[in-house]
């Protein structure tokens, strides 16, 4: 079955959520889809860790207030094989319903994070202590601080329903626009935008877009535009995207590298959406998000940098990367070249410690980069 038969089947389903356990139709889509998986040369964590005896064991199950099914959960890495992971979560009780199939996969993306670990209650610090990381703006191009935020008593994505969207951009909108000094600014809704201003704005790397096949096969796109939007400052240094894969992306960026003020720039704009907005939690897995690899913190801090002598070996410049747990990317991203040596380098750690922890750590990275970037040209 393809993405989109499965997906309406799926949303044809939705209507009737009140069962105590998953219909034989989506017992059905499960069988079949599991055989394939299993048959498929899939490297996803989905196949790595959903044994026969797991799916046996979860299959029939749903979530206590929202009745997700396994389905929901693993219906992208069904329709794709080619998933790094596989599986993402249709609401807020599914990583304890489906634990047995989320805990290892958990521990796979979080290097270690396993039944164990406790995430520690969040700790902002101070963005002062960090200086800049590039005074004279010779390495770092720009930097971004962004974090993900669900909204409590609401599913994610896949059971939201297109009143539950617009019930959500309400509540959401109404406290960004209470915004003042550097935050204020305006909403600018989706549905309706114009269609040039759009592209401008995803053009420019402001704005997201639709089309993502492994969120459209989670079911991550439904009455779309509908509740989507963005707010914007007015210096376009903060932004907020609502109910793009999570209900709320608080987003800073800051030209060249002080990383500090791109960071208290970001924890002031999501401690005033806190005094008004309860976040999902749970008491050991921190934030939580529809997708587990931004479980914890959520925090991702990047930056561009620019590295053409060490960047001239990648597995050199992966191993230090890697050292001070750092995740490289080419100029555009996963899967995409370094133009002109600009790397795009974030945090590979968000689970088990706290935001303040995981920005001094990018900080001290970023930093050794820099040294051993200005080794190397010295050199030359």
């Amino acid at each position: 079955m393809n993405a989109i038969r499965l997906a309406r089947t799926v949303t044809k389903c939705y209507s009737m959520r009140s069962y105590s356990m998953a219909p034989c139709e989506i017992l059905e889509l499960l069988e079949a889809g599991y055989q394939r998986l299993a048959e498929s040369d899939s490297q996803s964590l989905l196949k790595k860790h959903l044994t026969k005896s797991i799916f046996d064991k979860l299959k029939t199950k749903v979530t206590p207030s929202y009745c997700s099914t396994l389905l929901d959960c693993i219906q992208s890495g069904l329709c794709n094989h080619d998933s790094a992971v596989g599986i993402y979560a249709p609401d807020p009780e599914a990583y304890k319903t489906f634990a047995d199939i989320f805990d290892p996969i958990i521990s796979d993306i979080h290097k270690g994070f396993g039944k164990a670990n406790k995430h520690p209650a969040s700790c902002y610090g101070y963005g002062a202590d960090f200086p800049n990381l590039d005074p004279e703006q010779k390495y770092v191009v720009s930097t971004r601080v962004r974090c993900a935020r669900s909204i409590q008593d609401f599913p994610f994505n896949p059971c939201l329903s297109e009143e539950d969207y617009r019930n959500l951009e309400c509540m959401i909108s109404k406290v960004l626009l209470t915004f003042c000094h550097e935050h204020s600014g305006k909403y600018l809704p989706l549905k309706g935008m114009d269609k040039e201003v759009q592209k401008k704005l995803i053009d420019n790397h402001y704005l997201f877009k639709e089309g993502d096949r492994f969120l459209q096969a989670a079911n991550a796109s439904r009455f779309w535009p509908t509740g989507r939007g963005i707010f914007m400052n007015r210096d376009r240094t903060f932004m907020v995207w609502v109910n793009e894969e999570d209900h709320i992306r608080v987003i800073s960026m800051e030209r060249g590298g002080d990383l500090g003020r791109a960071y208290e720039r970001m924890i002031i704009g999501l401690e005033s959406l806190a005094f008004s907005l309860k976040f999902s939690c749970d008491k050991r897995l921190g934030n939580l998000t529809f997708c587990p690899s931004n479980l914890g913190n959520t925090i991702r801090a990047s930056v561009h940098i620019r590295l053409p002598h060490i960047g001239k070996d990648k597995a050199k410049l992966e191993e230090l990367a890697g050292k001070h747990n750092l995740q490289v990317r080419g100029t555009s991203g996963e899967h995409s070249e370094a133009k002109d040596g600009v790397y795009d380098i974030s945090n590979k750690r968000r689970m088990g410690l706290t935001e303040y922890q995981t920005i001094g750590e990018m900080h001290k990275g970023i930093s050794a980069l820099i040294e051993a970037e200005c080794r190397e040209s010295s050199k030359k």
